[in-house]
């Protein structure tokens, strides 16, 4: 059957990130929440809300113990409760960090071992269809590499263009190994969507360069041709020539939907200085989005946004009137996610700060109790399923 994706999500972030006393500490979105002790009420409010698809996934840092090690009690319980209540899973197996041992995106040796675990997760769950390899690349690597906010906490071109390619690569392999067990896998490649505006004339050269850069991860993976100026940008920064024409050479473009995530701080304003700030909703989801499926001409889904409480239920409805009129004007925009299910903890510092504080982001605040943007949602969801099952395209869901 063909089928529009209405999802929302599970955060499970899970980065590193440096305390003022220096020492390391892991941030898990799951047990913040309180996921991990009330994940039967939580996949029950999915169900509440009519919505039968979920971006989920294992806490990776705690499944993949060591090489060729795992521990899939949690994973087995929350999957086999999936498939009992009929929701299908966007799984999402690796979200901003990685498992001590294996240390952070600097390691060379993380794409083999995070594809080996792609493997055995796809030979443990054979069923299961749509995967979100690794969420976020652009974002992943940027702060964990360039803005030296996460995991190696490093702040520089050569340390981001190093945790790029092996992410990339990571990605790339983890759909090969998915594939050799389950060939009928689609993936969505939850991407953040962004753009650069330039404030004034003189800074006009880098806003290029980040509208630019911006493309990189999807780049890779697709196998599209970088620009010259990208071309020089990665082989100054640590990328060999042969390591760049690997990409090319392994293609899964054809099994991928492109997910595109987009937020209010999404746009930026970049200054003379090079600095940039949150620009709002400049051009809004319709025409950023656009842009990336002019470039990629791949199906395209809304896989996430949000917004805070009081001006959620507004920001709902503007960014389904992007999306449908995307659809309208002939983009294959195959699914819309608001992100995520329950309010989430610490992303007012982009969890660089273990402060506790909680962002009222939720369809579901940590009560669990709906919102008015759950409730905005489930209404938008209710009038909308069967309008969109009668047009022309959804995305294949096979059983």
């Amino acid at each position: 059957m063909s089928a529009f994706m209405f999802a929302t999500g599970i955060e499970n972030s899970y980065p590193t990130i440096r305390l003022p006393d220096g020492t390391m500490h892991r941030v898990d979105e799951l047990e913040k929440t309180g996921h991990y002790e009330r994940w039967r009420e939580d996949f029950a409010l999915v169900k509440e809300m009519g919505i039968e698809f979920l971006r989920y996934g294992p806490p990776y840092y705690r499944v993949h113990t060591g090489p060729g090690q795992f521990d899939w009690a949690f994973t087995d319980e929350t999957f086999g409760a999936l498939r009992e209540l009929g929701i299908t899973p966007l799984v999402d197996l690796l979200h901003f960090g990685l498992p001590d041992w294996l240390g952070n995106f600097q390691n060379p040796a993380f794409p083999e071992h995070f594809a080996a675990y792609a493997g055995a997760f796809a030979a443990r769950f054979p069923d299961l269809q749509f995967y979100t390899p690794i969420n976020e690349i652009f974002v992943t690597t940027m702060f964990s590499a360039q803005y030296g906010w996460w995991n190696e906490c490093l702040a520089s071109d050569q340390a981001f263009v190093t945790a790029l390619k092996h992410v990339c690569r990571a990605n790339v392999l983890a759909m090969q190994a998915i594939l050799a067990v389950q060939p009928g896998a689609t993936f969505i490649q939850s991407e953040s969507a962004e753009y650069f505006h330039p404030e004034t004339p003189a800074a006009r050269p880098l806003a290029n360069f980040l509208n630019q850069k911006r493309f990189l991860s999807l780049d890779l993976t697709y196998g599209y041709p970088v620009s010259v100026a990208m071309y020089e940008f990665l082989l100054k920064n640590g990328m060999t020539d042969a390591e760049y024409h690997w990409f090319d050479d392994h293609n899964i473009k054809a099994k991928c939907i492109m997910g595109t995530d987009y937020y209010r701080t999404n746009e930026r304003m970049v200054r003379e200085d090079g600095s940039t700030y949150p620009a709002g909703d400049v051009f809004g989801y319709y025409v950023i989005a656009k842009q990336y499926f002019d470039r990629y001409r791949m199906p395209l889904m809304h896989t996430e946004t949000n917004l805070w409480e009081p001006d959620a239920v507004n920001w709902l409805w503007r960014q389904w009137a992007n999306a449908y009129r995307l659809k309208q004007d002939g983009i294959p925009l195959v699914g819309f996610t608001w992100y995520s299910l329950l309010d989430q903890v610490d992303w007012d510092t982009a969890l660089r700060e273990n402060n506790g504080r909680v962002n009222p982001l939720g369809l579901y605040d940590l009560g669990r109790n709906m919102r008015p943007v759950g409730r905005a949602y489930q209404r938008l969801i209710a009038q909308w399923k069967d309008v969109l099952r009668d047009e022309s395209y959804g995305v294949h869901i096979n059983y």
